[in-house]
């Protein structure tokens, strides 16, 4: 029997979760936490094995109960939450399951097989799985709105085949659009990221990063010349020895920034 608290400030959302936990025979329901205060205490004593947590309540968020527990172990978790755009977009960085407000009963029914499939097999992946939630908690710290705060990331989490790349962003030289993705050129590396160019330039400190194209952001320190090409047309050539085309509509912004 799979041991499970259910957390979440809204009365309404733990009775739907209860609900759809009784109706299964491998899971035994441990109770129910109103707060983050009652989930510390619960999941520290009762030491359950999986866990539905709301990411945002009234004393604090999902994220600080985890923060706060006094455990080398985490249980498995099954985020809940109204739309995020940030969390969602950490938990799928990190391949978390999470349950976003209001789910339909298929979607839970998914999520409670997959963590009792993973509980199975939880014996030689203890470990792993803490070590998961704490790059996770790591790199939201790390990682704030910049609609809220005007810190930065210092570091960009790049999933690949079979693994998660910390790029430094000071390591960035240059970024270009290509399709649905956009590519990240440090000094020797090259990594694929599926983002937009608009939303990677929200996410870069503008003291150093700068869009001169539509289809390109550099970094300013590593530039080593611009070059004049005709009286309109400039480009800009980088330590790495890459040239880009400065746009029309960026000139003036490059030439302002450089105080030409």
């Amino acid at each position: 029997m799979v041991r499970t608290l259910i957390i979440d400030d809204e009365a309404l959302a733990r009775r739907r979760i209860r609900h759809l936990l009784e109706q299964r025979l491998d899971v035994h329901i441990l109770g129910e936490c109103k707060n983050g205060q009652e989930a510390i205490s619960a999941i520290e004593t009762e030491e359950p094995d999986l866990i539905f947590l709301d990411i945002q309540m009234k004393d604090m968020t999902g994220f600080e109960v985890l923060e706060s527990i006094n455990a080398d172990i985490f249980p498995l978790v099954i985020f809940v939450t109204a739309y995020d755009q940030y969390a969602i977009k950490a938990f799928d960085i990190f391949a978390f399951d999470y349950l976003l407000k209001p789910f339909k009963e298929e979607r839970f029914a998914l999520s409670v097989d997959k963590a009792v499939a993973n509980l199975q097999k939880r014996s030689v992946s203890d470990l792993a799985h803490s070590d998961q939630i704490k790059s996770l908690l790591t790199y939201l710290s790390d990682q704030q709105s910049p609609a809220t705060s005007p810190a930065f990331s210092n570091t960009i989490p790049i999933k690949g085949s079979g693994k998660i790349s910390f790029v430094e962003i000071m390591d960035i030289v240059h970024i270009e659009a290509s399709g649905y993705y956009i590519e990240i050129h440090t000094a020797d590396k090259k990594y694929l990221l599926r983002e937009s160019l608009a939303n990677m330039s929200d996410r870069l400190d503008d003291q150093f990063f700068l869009r001169i194209h539509r289809s390109t952001i550099v970094n300013l320190q590593y530039l080593e010349e611009i070059q004049n090409k005709s009286a309109s047309e400039v480009e800009v050539v980088l330590k790495t020895g890459r040239t880009f085309r400065v746009s029309k509509s960026y000139k003036d912004v490059l030439f302002e920034r450089l105080g030409i």
